[in-house]
Formats: C-alpha cells, sequence, structure tokens
C-alpha cells in the first residue's frame, strides 16, 4: 500500500526512532492526552514525520480502538518511519524507561518499613483516589455528555456491581455497545482524509486472527497445562483487550486479574498504582511493577516482562488488523454509535473501580480524605502534574503516619 501521504521526506531508520521516542519516553509525563500533546510537539511539529491532518486521523484511530492511545499512536509512527523494526524501537524507546523505574520500586519496597516507609505507601495509595476521581470526573464530561450515555454509565456501574469480575466488566461494555447502537445512531460525526499505512489487508487479517485466538485460545491453553507463566500471560492480555476510554481504565481490569486472583496484595497492588503516576510514560507501564511482584512465580523481572508484553499486545494487534479497513468503517454511524456505547459503559467500570478497590483500600480515617481531597483539588483547580501531586501524597502520608 502506499505509505507517502503522511510521511516526511525519507524514510528513517530504527535507530532514528529510538532516538527520538526515547527522548519522549524519559519526559512524557501527565498522562496519555499529555503524550499525544508531546508527540505533536515533537514528531509532527518538528521533525516532520507526518503533517497535521494525518496525525489528527492517526489519534482518531487510536482512540476509536481498545488499548492504550499514546502507544498505539508511537507505534503507529514508528511503523510508518521506520517499518515494523521502527514500530518495535518506538515502543521500547517509550516504555522501557518508565517500566524499569516501577520494576526498581517494587524490587525495592520492602525497604519501605517503620512510620516513615509505611507513609509514603499510604501516601501513594491515597493519591490513586484523587487521580481515579481525575480521570472518571473528566471521561465523564466526555464521553457521557448526554442522558443517553450518563444512562448507559450508571446501568454498567450496576452490572460490575451485581456480576463481579471480569464476567461482568465484559457484560458491561457488551451492553454498552449494544444500548449505543439503540440511542446514539442519530449523532453520527463526518469524517475527512485519507490514511494510508505499510500494511495490507492480508498482514491487517492475520493480525486480528491472532488476536482473537489468543483472547480466546489462552485461557483454554493456560488451564489445560496448568503453566503459571500462561495463566499470567493470559490474565494482562484480556485486561490489555478491553480498555477502552483511556489508560486509568485499566485499573479495575488488572485488579480483577491480579487481586482477587490472590497474586498481589491490594495495598501493594494501589501503591504501584500511584508509584506509576509519578513516572513519564504510558499507564500501561503498571504492568511492569505487577509482574515483578506476582506471588507465585514467575515474577522479579521475567514477570515484568510477560506482564508488560501480555499488556500491550493486543492493542497493537488490534491497531495492525484494522489500519487497511479503518476508511471505509470510520464512517459508518453503526461504527460510531457501538463506539459511543462502549465508551460510556467504561466510565461505569471506572467509577464502580473509585470506591472497590480504591476508595476501600486508601480511605482509612479522616485525615486520609482530606489528603485525598487535597490531591483532587490540585488536580483539578491547580493543575498541578500528576508527579508532584504524587510527591505531596508521599509526604503528607508520612505525617500521618508520625501524627
Amino acid at each position: 500500500m502506499e505509505t507517502t501521504a503522511y510521511m516526511g521526506k525519507r524514510q528513517g531508520s530504527p535507530g532514528e526512532v529510538f532516538a527520538a521516542f526515547l527522548k519522549l519516553g524519559l519526559t512524557s509525563f501527565g498522562g496519555p492526552i499529555a503524550h499525544l500533546g508531546y508527540f505533536r510537539d515533537e514528531l509532527v511539529l518538528r521533525r516532520c514525520w507526518i503533517d497535521e491532518k494525518g496525525y489528527s486521523d492517526l489519534v482518531a484511530l487510536c482512540q476509536f480502538l481498545p488499548g492504550p492511545a499514546s502507544s498505539q499512536v508511537g507505534f503507529a509512527l514508528g511503523l510508518m518511519r521506520g517499518g515494523p523494526l521502527g514500530a518495535a524501537a518506538a515502543w521500547a524507546a517509550f516504555t522501557l524507561p518508565s517500566a524499569i523505574l516501577l520494576v526498581l520500586f517494587a524490587l525495592g519496597a520492602h525497604a519501605f518499613g517503620g512510620p516513615i516507609g509505611s507513609g509514603i505507601i499510604h501516601g501513594l495509595k491515597v493519591v490513586a483516589v484523587a487521580i481515579v476521581a481525575q480521570a472518571v470526573w473528566g471521561m465523564a464530561r466526555t464521553l457521557c455528555p448526554d442522558r443517553e450515555r450518563a444512562g448507559i454509565a450508571l446501568a454498567a456501574v450496576l452490572i460490575v456491581v451485581i456480576v463481579s469480575g471480569s464476567v461482568g466488566q465484559i457484560l458491561a461494555i457488551a451492553a454498552g455497545a449494544l444500548a449505543g447502537l439503540w440511542l446514539c445512531r442519530t449523532k453520527s460525526e463526518a469524517v475527512s482524509g485519507h490514511m494510508t499505512f505499510p500494511v495490507s489487508p492480508a498482514t491487517g487479517i492475520a493480525a486480528l486472527v491472532l488476536f482473537f485466538g489468543l483472547l480466546f485460545g489462552l485461557p483454554a491453553v493456560a488451564a489445560a497445562t496448568n503453566a503459571q507463566g500462561l495463566a499470567v500471560f493470559d490474565s494482562f492480555y484480556r485486561a490489555g483487550s478491553l480498555v477502552f476510554g483511556g489508560g486509568h481504565v485499566v485499573l479495575p481490569l488488572l485488579e480483577t486479574e491480579v487481586v482477587r486472583s490472590g497474586w498481589v496484595p491490594a495495598d501493594q497492588f494501589l501503591a504501584g498504582y500511584g508509584a506509576g503516576q509519578a513516572v513519564p510514560g504510558p499507564l500501561f507501564i503498571f504492568a511492569a511493577y505487577l509482574g515483578t511482584i506476582l506471588d507465585p512465580a514467575p515474577n522479579g523481572f521475567v514477570g515484568a516482562l510477560i506482564a508488560l508484553v501480555a499488556i500491550f499486545l493486543p492493542g497493537f494487534l488490534l491497531l495492525i488488523g484494522v489500519i487497511p479497513f479503518w476508511d471505509a468503517f470510520r464512517g459508518r454511524p453503526t461504527a460510531q454509535a457501538i463506539m459511543r456505547g462502549a465508551n460510556a459503559s467504561v466510565v461505569g467500570i471506572l467509577g464502580a473501580a473509585l470506591y472497590q478497590p480504591v476508595w476501600t483500600s486508601a480511605i482509612l480515617e479522616p485525615y486520609d480524605f482530606a489528603l485525598a481531597l487535597t490531591c483532587f483539588v490540585l488536580l483539578m483547580a491547580w493543575k498541578m502534574p500528576p508527579w508532584i501531586v504524587v510527591i505531596v501524597s508521599a509526604v503528607g502520608g508520612v505525617l500521618i503516619a508520625l501524627a
């Protein structure tokens, strides 16, 4: 297929792609929306790898699909600039710096003893309340702006409360998609532009077959072989397959997979999620922390690698699978209606997770509530970067522990 529509004047090398994304991986604080802004500044305006129209179309594609939108945009830009090796280089350079930091945090967490160490850990759990609340508020305003989609979000909350675990989450998303098909058809939007990528229809179909084959085949293979490594890969792959609407949605999905299974204690889960807000890069790198502390093995560096690859893989397979057919699909009112309903459902799923496990595990006394509210105001009203708010909460946790 043609690849020149949105390319720069020359094809780049994987090394060039790695260098550009390593800079972004070391400096891109602020979450997925901020990442897209960093990409635009560095790759659209400064390096001219792609023009404004092409970039906006690419962002629209990645926001439509399940998975980590900013990482998918980076993967696609690496693919366009440096081919398959460029795509791998973009992912590795953008992801590994923050993933390594979280692995080191996980390996050194046992050193956080005494009131100061326990206070820091508790502060990280409390800041997760504020960050998830901010995500729910922002996503609700964007994805549930009318009565129909607000109702879909509320129905999703009821579904995941009644039917616990991953089954309830899948049912909520499916029900939201069907409700969107019924309630949101009249709100179709015109699309423009033409997307071209170096991916053939045959390659796209193969990627989709692999995506669904792993999604439905891994549970059976893991159960038949009783291999813990396969079970871990399956859990993180399933979580990465269902993330609609933003990286924060991975929180309830991972909590279902690793906390309710007994692999990771709830307090360590939330502490790692809080620590993940203090590092640059995509939110999915939280999986590296969880893979490091899993019990039973595989854990450590091997567990981190398994978890990290598994959670990113489905989003990349879907991206490759949809790319050749995106132009024909994205303009259909039916497709837009389905996605509106599914996105409203994930707001409800994340809202339910705000209470259980985030609130119930972190807010134990009035001091905790005051600290969480302070962090929320700093994020929402003062617009402070999340990593600064994480530091504030960690200090607050120490002061509470010493009081």
